[in-house]
């Protein structure tokens, strides 16, 4: 039975019915993405401007809602524009993970014989690779930054899409009715593009929020050692770097406002990821 548009739409729960928590994930991840691209208007001073005078002032202190850093940085402008790098590096990363894995992946699976078995160990071989020592080892060939670590985890990462993909472009292949589009006459690109490719993409957005949260958490792993966004530019990772001799002086919260922003962000992307990709499965068994 097909579902008109109208019947789509009640069907469809509002913003208010959805759960608690995936409320708050999207309004969290919203919150950040906002203030990331607003900054410039937002940042209540400059990212880089410093003051030895007012070096590790606590919360509260007049005009630093979070304080400020070693260096007298006011720790929440800091927050805001180092969004900007916390969050585009692993969407790049998602973006072309998610398209050569899934172009692999459904190759493999649509394909078989001798070329799935190829690109199976091709992929195998890559997996092998830690994703981290992939990045470092990039990086010290073509110097820190943020385009040597993005395409070397997105390499790194699209195993993970691809072997995703592939068992269940198998398992979707096998269904009745991929046999009657093919018993008709369609074309195997024009069947994998317009219903197969639709019917994984619950498990591509489940797969890809998951992936984001990795990859932010290796970009900060990367910048707190040094090998990602270089100063004076800031993100998270390097904030919780540079805050690690305030911690051993007793002030921690230059360290504990990035850690906490890197946390409720991998936690917000699962739980929405999550949710939507259960929402494209379920709507689409329904049509």
């Amino acid at each position: 039975m097909t579902l008109t548009i109208p019947a789509l739409r009640a069907r469809r729960p509002g913003f208010r019915r959805r759960p608690l928590g995936v409320r708050f994930a999207a309004a969290f991840l919203v919150l950040v993405a906002a203030t990331g691209l607003l900054a410039p208007v937002l940042a209540p001073h400059s990212p880089d401007t410093t003051s030895l005078l007012n070096s590790l002032a606590p919360p509260g202190t007049a005009g630093h809602l979070l304080g400020t850093d070693s260096a007298g940085r006011d720790v929440l402008s800091r927050l805001m524009y180092g969004a900007r790098f916390s969050l585009i590096a692993p969407l790049g990363v998602v973006l072309l993970a998610g398209v050569a894995g899934t172009a692999i992946g459904l190759l493999a699976a649509r394909a078989g014989g001798w070329v799935d078995a190829v690109l199976s160990r091709g992929m195998d071989i890559v997996f092998s690779f830690p994703s981290l020592l992939l990045a470092m080892l990039v990086v010290a060939v073509f110097g820190p930054g943020l385009t040597a670590p993005v395409c070397a985890l997105a390499v790194s990462y699209t195993p993970f899409v691809g072997r995703v993909v592939r068992n269940v472009a198998i398992q979707e292949g096998a269904r009745p009715y991929m046999e009657g589009y093919r018993v008709m006459g369609f074309g195997e690109a024009w069947v994998t593009l317009r219903h197969l490719l639709p019917n994984i993409a619950p498990v591509l957005v489940a797969q890809s929020a998951l992936s984001f949260g990795y990859a932010l958490v290796d970009l900060a792993s990367l910048s707190y050692l040094g090998l990602g966004v270089r100063p004076p530019d800031a993100d998270w990772g390097s904030m919780i770097s540079q805050a690690q001799s305030a911690i051993l002086q007793g002030s921690p919260w230059s360290a504990l406002a990035p850690g906490l922003v890197v946390l409720l962000t991998v936690v917000s992307v699962n739980v929405l990821g999550g949710h939507l990709g259960g929402s494209i499965g379920g709507k689409k068994e329904g049509t």
